[in-house]
């Protein structure tokens, strides 16, 4: 169905902000941040340090999962005000794994109009430099938190052309490098972590390869792994 937007509504802006290098941001974000009148934003305390870098000011509201629902209706309200309002996450573009999908699906169903400032993203990053083929590729956002959940994913992926894509938590790197060996045996696997920042890494080779290479690392913050589909 299609949603006519009103004019006199505000805008509210998809900004995606850098998912490390600070410098990997746009001049229109940056305008776009200063100008709106309220940046919606996962967690405030990251977003300032972003404002502060580039010495903007302007008002910021929490939108963070699993409560970003409760933040909806303000948010709305404020849009229907003709206030122009800027959605960020944490790191990267809003909505790919991180808060933003029901807000810009309200947003639509309100008739408001929805414009995306696009910038970086850990998806993009890591497919462009991994040298796996991106013409055809399956996003499957965060792994399953449990083990079973994990491997049931992996079995149904099995058959699967495509390149496919996942985030982890590093912690957890070990025992998914794992699963991915007993599911899938001897498939071309990527790891990409810290992308962006100085300890940037692209470690590529079979599940029990890079195991290797990690067991004698600690593992920190969050990576993403590429596997290539089946031949």
């Amino acid at each position: 169905m299609d949603y006519p937007t009103h004019k006199s509504y505000g805008k509210l802006y998809v900004v995606a902000t850098p998912i490390g290098n600070l410098n990997d941001i746009t001049l229109r974000a940056l305008k776009t941040l200063k100008e709106v009148s309220l940046i919606a934003c996962e967690d405030t305390r990251h977003t300032i340090k972003l404002l502060n870098h580039y010495q903007i000011k302007n008002k910021l509201l929490s939108y963070f999962h699993p409560k970003e629902r409760q933040k909806i209706p303000k948010i709305i309200g404020l849009l229907k005000q003709g206030k122009d309002v800027a959605l960020v996450s944490d790191a990267g573009t809003p909505g790919i794994s991180d808060p933003g999908f029901p807000l810009v699906r309200e947003a639509i169903n309100q008739g408001i109009q929805i414009i995306p400032i696009p910038g970086p993203s850990a998806l993009t990053a890591a497919l462009s430099a991994a040298g796996l083929p991106t013409h055809r590729f399956l996003f499957l956002g965060f792994a399953p938190p449990k083990k079973e959940a994990t491997r049931k994913l992996l079995l149904s992926l099995k058959d699967e052309k495509a390149t496919l894509v996942l985030y982890l938590p590093a912690r957890k790197i070990l025992l998914f490098l794992q699963l991915i060996s007993e599911t899938f045996g001897e498939r071309q696997v990527v790891v990409a972590r810290e992308i962006t920042k100085i300890h940037e890494e692209f470690i590529r080779g079979s599940p029990e390869d890079i195991a290797r290479n990690l067991t004698s690392q600690k593992q920190k913050g969050e990576v993403t792994i590429l596997i290539e589909g089946v031949k």
